[in-house]
């Protein structure tokens, strides 16, 4: 499988999903089956017989969990023959429960080439392809399957993850509504049922399946895993908590159990528990997380814990998205008062950010990385780094952006009371002022709606334009596009509807220095907690941010402690865009009436 670069709105934090899909490629049913098949055929040649008894042992190695020394007696037999799709699909499972699903996959693929009747393997390399992100894939495969099993369960549930994720809401709970009609105490199914509404933001509808899967199994982690997701923000962080400490013993496969902490982490970090929180977080690095960052660095990795940073040349790695590398490099500054005269502080961030991040701090060396997404993992190089090696030397050590908030932020009382931390660039601050006067009269405010990435459950985190309506219609406000990607619809649309907004003539996606600079002159930017508003944020410009019901950043506390100056607008469900719109349309009437919003 070849490495296929990616863009950072590729790139996103791992945040915990839904857990509705069901199978088990090891279970000891799906085990007995393949002996089964070990046992029939007839075997005329030596070699074959080799191949068959290392198969064998391959299994009794699975049924004693031991996926490594399965693996390696799966190889061997393809070694003497790698022509048997069986030994495929036993290399193939070893390889998932190892959490290499890359490798898992290419193994599945071949065992379904050489057995293209054998629907088990259909069904295995289905369900990795939807946990792996491969939608089109998986569907196809699962419908095979069920073309010849129709009312398997698993499969039906499967299939009704895989629609769900391509946000045919209405196919996924049209598939599971037939056959809870057969099947309605199925706590599978209702559980999955609950998935589909609570990726839509109907929380409350979402707890009721949650909770009737519960009622059929107690015992039904993901269930209960999904009662806490749905828990939390309607408003019972303290209930989610204990569903996920009571889940968390229940999981089935070491992604269920990395994806149950990273909820266990982000419900710490809600409840103020800190640095606890930001301990627990170190698992969005866990390798059985599909999305989890690989850094391919050639130094080892630094513990704040036992270490002393002092004279050292330490490497920090920006993570995850760009919003995410502007909160979360808050703290690069303590870094490099830690490593003091002697030592070295290098950074590496999305190189759109470089400029900025330079100018924050000028005594660091400050670089792009980029990253390729290799055998279905996401791996981030730093190439300048490598290039800087000859005449600076080799780092002593390095660290992931985020983990530094462990080592530097142990109490809300540690974050800084300033205005923004990155700097624009002075020169188009003045230029985009100057522009922004040619304008006229009135309140400058610059406009976010929507992220670039509107995946899976994301979609509920954002509104549809028309629903800004209020806003754009503030009599005193001038609006200002700052929406990267296509919006020449909505924009179309504002326009029939008498409202003129002005978009700068630069490329809102890849210009960041001007997009910077553009919003620190603006009077205001508004919209929710994307990339653009956090740039915003991170500058110190003025900004008002629309909050979901589970974010996490408040830390237990009224306001942003990463950016302690900006004013927040917390929607009280996942469906409330109409009230959060009324409340920043009454606070941008009284900032037009004062002639200033901070």
């Amino acid at each position: 499988m070849s490495a296929v670069e990616l863009s950072p709105e590729e790139i996103h934090g791992v945040a915990p999903a839904a857990q509705g899909l069901v199978g088990d490629s090891a279970s000891p049913e799906a085990i007995r089956k393949l002996s089964h098949q070990l046992a029939s055929p007839k075997l005329g040649v030596k070699s074959q017989r080799k191949a068959l008894e290392k198969l064998k042992a391959a299994l009794m190695a699975i049924r004693a969990g031991d996926f490594d020394l399965g693996g390696r007696r799966a190889m061997d037999a393809l070694k003497i023959d790698e022509t048997n799709g069986l030994g495929w699909h036993v290399l193939a499972i070893c390889r998932e429960k190892q959490g290499e699903l890359g490798q898992a996959l290419l193994a599945y693929e071949a065992a379904l080439k050489l057995l293209p009747n054998e629907t088990d393997v259909a069904h295995d390399l289905g369900r990795l392809a939807q946990q792996m992100g491969y939608l089109e894939i998986a569907e196809k495969l699962l419908i095979k399957y069920l073309a010849a099993d129709p009312g398997h369960i698993e499969a039906t549930n499967n299939l009704a993850c895989v629609l769900r994720d391509q946000k045919r809401y209405g196919d996924a709970i049209e598939t599971l509504r037939a056959l809870l009609g057969v099947e309605p105490e199925s706590p599978v199914l209702w559980n999955t049922l609950g998935t589909v509404l609570s990726d839509q933001g109907d929380m409350g509808t979402a707890l009721t399946f949650f909770e009737e899967a519960l009622r059929h199994d107690p015992t039904f982690a993901k269930a209960r895993y999904n009662r806490a997701n749905a828990r939390q923000p309607l408003g019972d962080a303290l209930g989610a908590l204990e569903d996920i400490d009571a889940a968390l013993p229940g999981a089935e496969s070491p992604y269920e159990r990395a994806m149950m902490t990273m909820a266990r982490a982000m419900l710490l970090m809600t409840l103020g528990r800190i640095p606890e929180g930001f301990e627990a977080y170190e698992v969005r690095l866990d390798p059985h997380l599909p999305e989890a960052m690989r850094v391919a660095v050639d130094a080892p990795r630094w513990d704040p814990k036992t270490e002393d940073l002092a004279g050292k040349r330490l490497l920090v790695v920006g993570e995850q998205g760009i919003a995410d590398e502007m909160v979360f490099g808050t703290c690069i500054g303590d870094a490099i008062e830690a490593a003091g005269p002697e030592g070295k502080v290098f950074v590496a961030v999305e190189p759109r950010l470089v400029g900025l991040f330079q100018r924050a701090y000028p005594s660091a060396i400050v670089g792009g990385h980029k990253a390729v997404k290799l055998e279905g993992r996401i791996t981030r190089y730093v190439p300048f780094v490598e290039e800087l090696s000859a005449t600076e030397g080799k780092m002593d050590a390095w660290i992931p952006m985020a983990s530094l908030l462990a080592a530097y932020r142990p109490t809300v009382e540690s974050f800084p009371e300033r205005r923004g931390y990155l700097v624009p660039d002075a020169e188009k601050v003045a230029y985009w002022k100057a522009e922004l006067e040619k304008l006229g009269p009135g309140l400058k405010v610059g406009l976010h709606w929507k992220s670039l990435v509107l995946t899976g459950s994301r979609a509920r985190y954002f509104s549809s334009f028309e629903r800004w309506k209020p806003v754009l219609t503030t009599p005193g406000a001038l609006m200002v596009n700052l929406q990267c990607g296509d919006v020449s619809e909505d924009l179309a649309q504002a326009e029939a509807a008498g409202v003129t907004i002005w978009t700068p003539p630069i490329n809102l996606k890849d210009d960041l220095e001007d997009v910077a600079a553009l919003s620190a002159a603006l009077d205001l930017v508004v919209g929710p907690g994307i990339a653009g508003t956090n740039l915003a944020a991170a500058v110190g410009g003025t900004t008002w941010m629309i909050t979901a019901p589970d974010d996490w950043h408040y830390l237990a506390t009224d306001k942003y402690p990463f950016y302690p100056h900006v004013r927040f607008f917390r929607r009280d469900s996942f469906g409330d865009w109409e009230g959060v719109i009324a409340r920043i349309r009454t606070a941008l009437d009284e900032a037009v009436a004062l002639g200033r919003a901070d």
